[in-house]
């Protein structure tokens, strides 16, 4: 399932009591990103291995950018990261988000 964050405060929260999570950076106006989300929800259904959460990008400007800075991620979306104790260990961006993708990023990182 699913967890939408909207604010600094609850990312950096979740980042410090969870082992390992993932994150997809998703505009709600973009159609590849309508694609990766789909995807995303696809691969959260069916992987209990990873909290999976999203934020919308025009919603949460703050966050996204938090993110970019400071982690050095260069900000793009949709993407999404997996942190492993509290450090990103993989990311990808718009059409190389999918199912197969995400699993495969997950299982080499547990």
């Amino acid at each position: 399932m699913l967890e939408k964050i909207n604010s600094i405060e609850e990312f950096d929260e979740l980042l410090s009591n969870k082992k390992n999570l993932i994150v997809l950076k998703h505009s709600s106006t973009c159609p590849i990103s309508h694609a990766a989300y789909e995807e995303y929800q696809k691969f959260a259904s069916e992987s209990q291995k990873v909290p999976a959460y999203f934020l919308v990008v025009q919603d949460s400007r703050s966050l996204s950018n938090h993110i970019a800075e400071k982690f050095e991620i260069k900000h793009e979306s949709p993407q999404a990261i997996l942190f492993a104790g509290e450090k990103p260990v993989w990311n990808a961006s718009h059409w190389k988000i999918n199912t197969r993708a995400l699993k495969d990023a997950v299982s080499i990182n547990e």
